[in-house]
């Protein structure tokens, strides 16, 4: 599984990083036919004044794409929800391909 990190228009700081990396490799027990996981981190900014930090995961899996798209006030926040909208795509993907 490939892992790709990009940040918009900021650097985040480390901990945020690791904490992603931690989170995103563990999607693995849910299925273990992922092929890359790109995870986006954007400021949505309004005229210079910044509003909600964006999250987006895409998931490439065989057969189709796992993507979500969150916002709030903080990245923790946002991924928080994502990766758990996340999880209950690949769990309600893996039952669908359940003879």
């Amino acid at each position: 599984m490939n892992v790709r990190i990009q940040t918009v228009h900021f650097d985040a700081d480390g901990s945020l990083l690791d904490r992603v990396e931690k989170k995103v490799a563990k999607l693995t027990s849910y299925s273990n036919r992922i092929v890359d996981v790109n995870v986006f981190l954007k400021l949505d900014n309004l005229a210079h004044h910044i509003k909600d930090k964006v999250v987006e995961i895409r998931v490439h899996v065989p057969r189709g794409d796992l993507f979500v798209k969150t916002c709030s006030k903080t990245f923790e926040q946002s991924f928080e929800r994502a990766y758990h909208s996340l999880v209950t795509q690949l769990k309600r993907k893996k039952e669908k391909q359940m003879p």
